[in-house]
């Protein structure tokens, strides 16, 4: 296998956390929430190379961190105006030979190593996977107006998490078409689904959690210490 790289993309502001530190930088347990993620991928001995893509602003902290936790796999960049940017930005730091690469939200800390290498698995048979969970609300499409318009079959439905793993070069012209394009995804299987590409799903489990709203901080908190505390040790 060629190298395996993993872009972190932490380079929001996280206004939806109410705080004025951005949701990256607040303390889980004793460490950033950013630190726990950043620390397992470091901890993975397949992992090659982490591009961390934070803010501008928070490079030279993101640099601290690096030094304070011995995260030698990781080099840190600035990022770009959106999300889609930034994993760009990323996809120009990884190492010569990369030939693998996962991409993952820098506030999801609870990914398990189990899952991570699940949806390396998958892509590296058909070229791009996901994680994922099956969605268990129901869900509506919903106007403008709040009124709705029509019930999609639950069955169908999955809430997409990530890491999501692909071939290096195909996500690189993925996102070399967007820019052309001038199209902009919600995620990065997004760009590769427009090329035509299948990208697979691999179920993954609901303590993957995106850390984003003050509401997560308190359900993290005892994800940490219940779940998933053995492994961040």
């Amino acid at each position: 296998m060629g190298k395996l790289g993993v872009i972190i993309v932490a380079a929001g502001r996280g206004s939806r956390m109410g705080t004025a530190e951005s949701k990256q930088y607040l303390q889980l347990g004793q460490k950033p929430i950013l630190v726990h993620t950043l620390q397992l991928f470091q901890n993975i001995h397949e992992v090659d190379n982490i591009v961390l893509v934070v803010g501008a602003d928070d490079v030279s902290r993101c640099d601290g961190y690096v030094a304070s936790y011995g995260l030698s796999k990781v080099t840190c960049v600035a990022g770009g105006a959106e999300r889609q940017d930034s994993v760009r930005r990323g996809l120009a730091h990884l190492q010569a030979g990369t030939e693998w690469v996962l991409v993952h939200d820098g506030v999801r800390p609870f990914v398990t190593q189990e899952q991570v290498f699940l949806c390396l698995a998958k892509a590296q048979e058909a070229g791009a996977a996901v994680l994922a969970v099956p969605v268990k609300d129901t869900i509506k499409v919903v106007d403008t107006e709040k009124r709705i318009q029509s019930t999609p079959d639950r069955r169908s439905l999955w809430a997409i998490q990530t890491p999501q793993a692909f071939r290096h070069a195909l996500l690189q012209e993925a996102h070399e078409l967007a820019v052309r394009d001038e199209f902009m995804g919600t995620d990065d299987a997004m760009l590769v689904e427009r090329m035509g590409t299948v990208v697979h799903v691999v179920e993954g489990d609901y303590y993957n959690i995106k850390i984003t709203t003050p509401e997560d901080l308190p359900w993290a908190e005892w994800i940490l210490q219940n779940i998933r505390g053995e492994e961040r040790k």
